[in-house]
């Protein structure tokens, strides 16, 4: 029986902030490698299959599909893994299907990426006779496409990674030719200046398939809107260069500290005591809630060199030396948040003892051990 679902992968803690990434047509998740790892260390990472790709099941789409379509199978998902509001990013169609998502739903895109994409594809009619050719030909059309997808998507000379030509020759044709319709009648330039979420537009300044006037035209539409164009990359910039994609998207979606900080505060420690933090906020309080949300939470827990298990130790650790018990209640259950067990804790606090002093860690157990009967009680 097929799911009605496209298939997925999730990194990152799953109360991190939700970041999507979509794929280019003819790619699998796979095309996201280089960056989902580095990008999970801050965001609950969501990589997707088109229909027949990947791992997602061909008929999730029929012939006369449109990005509407694919947009409205991504909600699913999110919805299916209870994501309201999450940042997105895509790559060609998966940027087409960002940059409907961000038009039609603005209230669930909180920040969008745009990777060597457009409004619109170059017209309706070499995409129409793509999508026939596939139809009449099947495997040995999928086995062409797949043999002419690095002069398509690299520079000269790039030699690029097995699995994504491989994922060009397996895809099902009949999904490849929907999703080639998808492209065909998609034509978003009317609606450009409905998106409002902050957006990053990212070109490679050596695209033949959607090239550099193509994101300029999306950066003229979108309101406020970031465009850079990178030499050296050509349609998969994500694979090209990946080192100087992943620097983009941390810069566009860790820019505002204030957000992200809320956003990871929110991740850890819960909204219901974050809630409770803003609702008790004064006139007088309001600059240092601002200070610690930017600096201790925008600044420090989105850093990517250690991850939020390892910080959760750090600050057990210093909240017991320093005797601040109040605090060290409230960090006992972000680090369960985080994923550390109460043995953990456990094991953590025993640490403390030996450095902190026996005293400072006799205290820390009694605060520590009313949480975790707290947490554990239904």
């Amino acid at each position: 029986m097929t799911t009605s679902l496209l298939h997925h992968r999730s990194d990152g803690a799953s109360g991190a902030p939700a970041l999507l990434l979509g794929p280019s047509l003819g790619t699998s998740l796979a095309l996201w490698d280089a960056q989902a790892a580095a990008l999970a260390r801050d965001f609950h990472v969501v990589r997707w299959d088109l229909p027949g790709h990947g791992g997602s099941a061909a008929d999730l789409v029929a012939a006369g599909a449109t990005v509407a379509d694919l947009g409205r199978l991504v909600l699913d998902l999110a919805d299916s893994l209870g994501l309201e509001r999450f940042s997105y990013a895509g790559v060609s169609l998966g940027g087409a299907v960002g940059s409907w998502l961000a038009a039609e739903h603005p209230e669930r895109v909180g920040a969008l990426a745009l990777i060597c994409t457009s409004a619109h594809f170059g017209g309706a009619e070499p995409w129409r006779e793509r999508a026939a050719f596939v139809r009449a030909e099947g495997d040995r059309a999928m086995a062409e496409l797949a043999g002419s997808a690095p002069a398509r998507w690299f520079t000269d000379g790039f030699a690029p990674p097995d699995r994504l030509i491989h994922d060009q020759r397996t895809a099902d044709p009949a999904a490849y030719a929907a999703c080639c319709d998808a492209l065909a009648a998609f034509d978003l330039r009317g609606s450009l200046a409905r998106i409002t979420a902050p957006a990053l537009v990212l070109a490679g300044r050596e695209d033949r398939a959607a090239p550099p006037s193509h994101s300029r035209e999306l950066a003229d539409g979108i309101a406020g809107s970031t465009l850079l164009e990178l030499p050296g990359a050509a349609h998969l910039a994500p694979v090209e260069q990946p080192g100087a994609v992943l620097h983009a998207l941390r810069t566009h979606f860790l820019s505002d500290r204030h957000a992200a900080g809320m956003s990871v505060r929110r991740a850890v420690l819960g909204d219901a005591h974050v809630d409770r933090a803003v609702a008790r906020t004064t006139p007088f309080t309001a600059d240092f809630q601002d200070f610690i949300t930017r600096y201790a939470w925008g600044e420090i827990w989105t850093r990517p060199g250690l991850d939020r298990r390892t910080r959760s130790c750090i600050t057990l650790t210093a909240l017991v030396a320093g005797g601040h018990h109040n605090e060290l209640a409230m960090h006992v259950r972000a680090a369960l948040r985080n994923g550390l067990t109460p043995d953990e804790i456990k094991e953590v606090l025993l640490q403390s003892a030996v450095y902190c002093g026996v005293p400072a860690a006799n205290s820390a157990f009694a605060v520590a051990d009313a949480v975790l009967q707290e947490e554990a009680t239904p």
